[in-house]
């Protein structure tokens, strides 16, 4: 079975020796030396001082809006994974949903501020499949009415925008670094802020709020990570300009041998260096969605629904938005296999079957 994904992995000498100094050691987490190499690694990585590694990446949207302190309403996208809106109500804040762009599926900057209430105290949105959202008209809509940016970038790693890494952008900005990512350390997740006077909160909340014995500073949470998650970081960040390099390939596959006629992919950003994080592809109807997962599934391969459903329709939701765009895109989406190994014959095998079902369906 050729799934969606497929996460990279290091030589295992490389992760083994690491391991063997974890042994040596006997630290096994508590912000341990492999932890605070990689962090340091990732900061000259990215061009960001201010960032940090975490357990993962819904943990790190629960502390950016615990760091923020944002009670009340938060705006942000229909069109996510569903941790997005999750840590929302976590926080006991209300998610209010703003439709999105038809041709990028970020959140539509243009409709954010008629959603604006009295109530309303940060914009959450994400960078869908790795795409920057319009940050500017975003900042510029926050600074007048006096908002928090969150962005999560759970797709972002790798992506520069305009010369700086697109996890520079917003107040503060989320990134997932789970085994399926361009970038991962098993489970994980990052978090970094534009704001230096942030640094001491972020390093509390994910530590329980206090530090030594007798200082406690917040009601934090755990979002450490251990030793041997730092590891994986350590062996895999090395090889992130090849992951993207063959990402980057397998997309010109599918561009070169999939039928446009009836299939819609996401616009890209411009001034942008793309990680290749997800190759979606919308298609006719849902009704011929179900049939493409038949046949690929008939021939071995398996494709995604990502992101569906679209947030807003969800039952627990404690407020009802219609969001059509958002809900016609969700329920016509498919992410396609995407990995590194990844052969082109098989690309052409996904394709074809995608063309020809299309084709009788249409037909």
């Amino acid at each position: 079975m050729i799934n969606v994904t497929k996460s990279f992995l290091p030589d295992k000498e490389e992760y083994i020796g690491y391991i063997n100094q974890i042994w040596d050691s006997v630290h096994l987490t508590n912000n341990g030396p492999l932890l605070q190499r990689l962090e340091e690694e990732l900061r000259r990585f990215t061009g960001i001082d201010n960032l940090y590694f975490c357990s993962n990446g819904t943990v790190v949207l629960e502390i950016a809006l615990k760091a923020l302190n944002i009670t009340g309403e938060v705006i942000t996208t229909p069109f996510s994974y569903c941790a997005t809106s999750n840590v929302i109500i976590w926080n006991n804040c209300v998610p209010v949903f703003v439709d999105i762009d038809p041709d990028t599926f970020n959140i539509n900057a243009d409709l954010i501020e008629a959603a604006i209430t009295p109530e309303t105290r940060a914009i959450l949105a994400t960078h869908v499949y790795g795409n920057p959202c319009d940050v500017e008209k975003i900042e510029a809509i926050a600074r007048r009415h006096n908002l928090k940016v969150i962005y999560d970038g759970a797709h972002g790693f790798g992506v520069t925008y305009k010369g700086r890494s697109l996890l520079s952008y917003g107040d503060i900005s989320t990134c997932s670094l789970h085994a399926t990512k361009i970038f991962h350390s098993v489970e994980g997740g990052l978090i970094s802020t534009s704001h230096p006077e942030l640094n001491h909160s972020l390093q509390l909340l994910r530590a329980f709020g206090h530090k030594g014995d007798e200082e406690y500073f917040y009601a934090g949470i755990n979002g450490k990570n251990s030793e041997f998650h730092a590891a994986m970081g350590l062996c895999n960040l090395p090889h992130v300009p090849e992951i993207i390099r063959y990402r980057r390939q397998v997309f010109s596959w599918y561009d070169n041998n999939l039928d446009w006629e009836h299939l819609k992919k996401p616009l890209l950003a411009g001034q942008m260096e793309y990680n290749y994080a997800y190759y979606p592809v919308v298609l006719p109807s849902e009704d011929v969605l179900h049939q493409v997962q038949q046949g690929l599934q008939a021939i071995g391969v398996g494709c995604r629904r990502y992101f569906h459903p679209s947030l807003n329709t969800l039952s627990f939701m404690p407020r009802h938005y219609s969001c059509p765009v958002s809900e016609n895109i969700a329920s016509r989406v498919v992410a396609l296999p995407l990995f590194v190994g990844l052969e082109e014959q098989v690309v052409v095998r996904i394709s074809s079957a995608i063309n020809g079902i299309i084709r009788a369906a249409i037909l």
